[in-house]
């Protein structure tokens, strides 16, 4: 039997919201030139910190960004943004929870909190609270995102979509007037033209509300829209054939990671062989390489398939709250983003 919810004590314990990270505020390139005088993940993350600079630096280079984890409700969700609105990334590959439950979210006007204290799990669902490691979500509130979520597919056209098209058409939605927080990535993103990807989007707040909007459709014998992964593979790989010469931010690791790396191979199956690999590449992520996935193969295993370039690699093997931050604003300080050229690639498909 379900404990029945203490409203007074969720209030308790939803009641210090995550404060997301400003890397404007703050100058990080003295410590990153003396980490890089160090020895350790200090040193690794100093050399992925100057490859991100050259990537910047690199008048040919594309950047793209990929994400898997909770870094975005952990605190990183402004540096995201910050990094789209000062064109330091081209396009992104993300997982649907960090797109969905955690940014199109705060959209909403919702927050993620600390947890003070973590009781047990079994409180925390008869209080409708979900929890990430030490931070919490208030369920009602992502329900919430889950009906958005369904009630965006509902007015849309019922035809196939890539997680790129319908993410588009949530920021469209965000700019219409219904968002509730400037600073959204998927709003942003919408706004410069950079194209956003989740090659497993329903495995988020997404997929419930898509599954929602086709069953409630076929109950009323109407057509509904589905999604289009292979369309998702076949337009991040035409970004790769267009962009050239590359650069991966990487943070996390799983389907974002391989998905975006595969565009190489992908490319060569299509005829064009002169492809580049990506030239540049940094991981930052905290899994164990020795159990052969593809989380957790390093850059050089990535150079076998013909992916990555063994000549510009690095990876940081940290939590990536504790050293992104760092990464990125050294390189917003650094400033070779105000000269960048913006590539727009969204538009390639409009």
């Amino acid at each position: 039997m379900n404990t029945p919810i203490n409203d007074t004590r969720k209030a308790e314990l939803l009641s210090s919201a995550v404060e997301h990270i400003d890397i404007t505020s703050f100058d990080a390139r003295p410590i990153v030139e003396a980490m890089g005088k160090m020895s350790f993940t200090s040193r690794d993350l100093a050399t992925a910190t100057g490859l991100y600079n050259q990537m910047l630096e690199d008048k040919d280079c594309s950047i793209i960004l990929v994400i898997a984890g909770s870094t975005s409700a952990g605190g990183c969700m402004d540096l995201y943004a910050e990094l789209v609105r000062s064109n330091m990334v081209d396009a992104i590959v993300a997982t649907g929870a960090t797109i969905v439950d955690m940014d199109f979210f705060e959209a909403l006007g919702h927050k993620h909190y600390q947890a003070l204290e973590i009781p047990d799990d079994d409180t925390l669902r008869s209080l409708y609270i979900d929890r990430i490691y030490d931070t919490y979500i208030d369920e009602t509130q992502l329900q919430d995102c889950d009906f958005t979520i369904g009630k965006i597919a509902d007015s849309l056209e019922p035809k196939p979509y890539s997680s790129r098209a319908f993410i588009r058409e949530m920021g469209k939605w965000l700019c219409d007037g219904n968002g509730k927080k400037d600073n959204s990535l998927v709003k942003l993103a919408y706004e410069h033209d950079v194209p956003i990807f989740c090659p497993a989007f329903v495995d988020s707040s997404a997929g419930f509300g898509l599954v929602k909007h086709q069953v409630d459709r076929m109950k009323e014998g109407k057509p509904y829209m589905v999604l289009d992964a292979i369309a998702d593979f076949r337009e991040l790989t035409e970004i790769k054939i267009k962009a050239g010469t590359t650069g991966l931010l990487m943070i996390g690791g799983g389907v974002p990671k391989n998905f975006t790396q595969d565009t190489v191979v992908c490319a060569e199956i299509l005829g064009h062989h002169d492809v580049e690999v990506h030239k540049y590449a940094v991981q930052i992520t905290v899994a164990d390489v020795r159990d052969g996935a593809c989380s957790s193969s390093t850059l050089q295993e990535a150079a076998s398939w013909g992916k990555v370039s063994t000549a510009k690699e690095q990876m940081v093997f940290a939590e990536a709250t504790s050293v992104l931050p760092l990464l990125a604003s050294d390189a917003w300080h650094r400033g070779a983003w105000k000269t960048r050229a913006k590539r727009a690639f969204a538009k390639m498909f409009d």
